[in-house]
């Protein structure tokens, strides 16, 4: 099946399968038109069967995405609907990807072609419900934890060079405003809300949020310890 490539989202002008433009739409945060987003697909998933060292995301990786039963830890059981789960509380979709059209067939294709088995298991992912303190861990884990978790959107600690985007905040220098926005809550509970919950309850911006399963407890712990909280 070939498809033309859609306008603004990279490449040249020109017939390509319908997998290879749905890759071209996984790399690129113009999938959503929203001029806020900087986020594409590939900013949270990778696509290996084994995530590289050195990088830890909020999002599974997607090999075998399309095998799988059930999504969002078993919340979603079509996979248009994960995807739109993602394109519009973090992607800033307006409106969600409709079936028929050829952005959803064409990311279909490439999931389908980054799935080579017929059946895979589901994956685990746990939201903390109720967000609680965490032990602190070690600093050196912390900062590697940061790096691999952190920095893409945040950038460099104290500068946020290298960040994402301008809307992505600073760390740890933004915590300076919390006891205005969050009065009486303690920063480091402000910035566990943030990590468990991302967008939810008006706290975490855009940002998607980490199941256990993507950052444990320990690893958080060693995260604020390295952050000064």
């Amino acid at each position: 099946m070939l498809v033309g490539v859609l306008a603004g989202c990279g490449g040249e002008e020109g017939p390509q399968t319908a997998a290879d433009y749905g890759e071209a739409l996984f790399q690129d945060a113009r999938l959503s038109s929203s001029e806020y987003n900087k986020f594409s697909c590939a900013t949270c998933h990778v696509t290996a069967a084994e995530v590289p060292a050195g990088r830890i995301d909020s999002g599974h990786t997607l090999y075998n995405v399309a095998a799988r039963p059930s999504w969002w830890g078993g919340n979603e059981t079509q996979l248009l609907d994960a995807v739109n789960f993602c394109y519009v509380n973090f992607m800033r979709g307006v409106t969600k990807l409709e079936a028929e059209e050829p952005r959803s067939r064409a990311l279909y294709e490439y999931l389908a072609r980054i799935s080579p088995d017929a059946q895979a298991p589901a994956l685990p992912f746990t939201v903390v419900k109720d967000i609680q303190d965490v032990p602190r861990g070690d600093a050196t884990r912390g900062e590697a934890v940061y790096r691999a978790a952190c920095q893409n959107c945040h950038g460099a600690t104290h500068t946020g060079e290298g960040r994402l985007t301008d809307l992505a905040s600073v760390l740890p220098e933004v915590t300076r405003d919390y006891d205005r926005l969050f009065p009486g809550i303690p920063h480091a509970q402000v910035v566990i809300e943030k990590v468990r919950h991302g967008p939810f309850f008006g706290v975490g911006g855009n940002m998607p949020l980490y199941s256990t399963e993507a950052l444990s407890d320990a690893d958080l712990g060693a995260l604020l310890m390295y952050l000064g909280l």
